[in-house]
């Protein structure tokens, strides 16, 4: 891994890593943790989930049906009403390329990469640490799937770190939702200097120092409103625990009415 990418070759990876691919002519990127064996676990929106489903079974993802995978028959593995997902890298990546998200960089690292989505200052778990995080959240869900306040950026850095934010304001730990709202932000804070500054390139200048000053600001490492939780008490620590013990009496209540008929 470079300054100018951290694209990676499959070799390369090891179990417990952070890894990723573009979308959308680089639109946007997904991110999930390799757990060995070519599978990664990702979390994903929830949708199209088909309550005819037998769930006694594995309950595969619509986006990831059994036909379109000959090679690993449990890949689009998930619980139901849970948006974690077990892939193989090949369905996980979509022919995209791979990259490996980076732990414990320097400041002057951090602001050189201007994307974000890309690395963290915040140091990694031990990689065994990132695996069981990454498996029990498989089994037991991680809430509901929001772009700006939990999504699969926030899923891989919480299993690479255990790193929770205390008082969510509307962005989450992704680097990925704070450029989103940063480019903008920086946009609208410099636009008074053009009345001051006659050079564009001034302007430019002082927006993009804004803007990487707003990524650093809410990077995982340097906040001081997280804390460290396990994953078994991740549930109660976001209040999911309610929905979950919801989600699985209506799951009971359906088996029963198949039984029944």
């Amino acid at each position: 891994m470079g300054l100018l990418t951290n694209r990676v070759e499959r070799n390369e990876i090891k179990p417990g890593y952070h890894i990723y691919t573009y979308r959308a002519v680089f639109a946007y990127s997904h991110h999930g943790i390799f757990v060995g064996g070519s599978k990664v676990v990702h979390f994903r929106p929830e949708r199209n989930l088909d309550s005819s489903i037998d769930t006694s079974s594995n309950l595969l993802d619509p986006t990831f049906p059994r036909s379109t995978c000959p090679t690993f028959p449990d890949c689009g593995f998930r619980q139901p009403n849970s948006g974690v997902v077990l892939s193989c890298l090949d369905c996980f990546l979509r022919n995209g390329s791979l990259y490996c998200f980076e732990y414990g960089v320097t400041p002057s690292v951090f602001l050189a990469k201007v994307r974000g989505g890309t690395c963290t200052t915040a140091a990694s778990d031990p990689l065994e640490t990132v695996i069981h995080r990454a498996m029990y959240l498989l089994q037991n869900g991680f809430g509901n799937y929001d772009i700006f306040e939990n999504n699969c950026e926030d899923f891989a850095l919480y299993c690479k770190t255990g790193l929770l934010i205390l008082d969510n304001l509307g962005i989450g730990r992704s680097g990925q939702a704070s450029s989103m709202i940063g480019a903008p932000l920086a946009a609208l804070l410099s636009s008074p200097l053009k009345l001051l500054m006659p050079s564009p390139i001034g302007v430019a200048t002082v927006t993009a120092g804004m803007y990487c000053m707003t990524r650093y600001a809410t990077d995982i490492g340097i906040r001081t409103d997280v804390i460290k939780v396990a994953v078994e008490d991740l549930a109660v620590n976001l209040g999911w625990a309610g929905r979950h013990d919801e989600a699985a009496e209506e799951n009971e209540a359906s088996n029963r009415q198949v039984v029944a008929l």
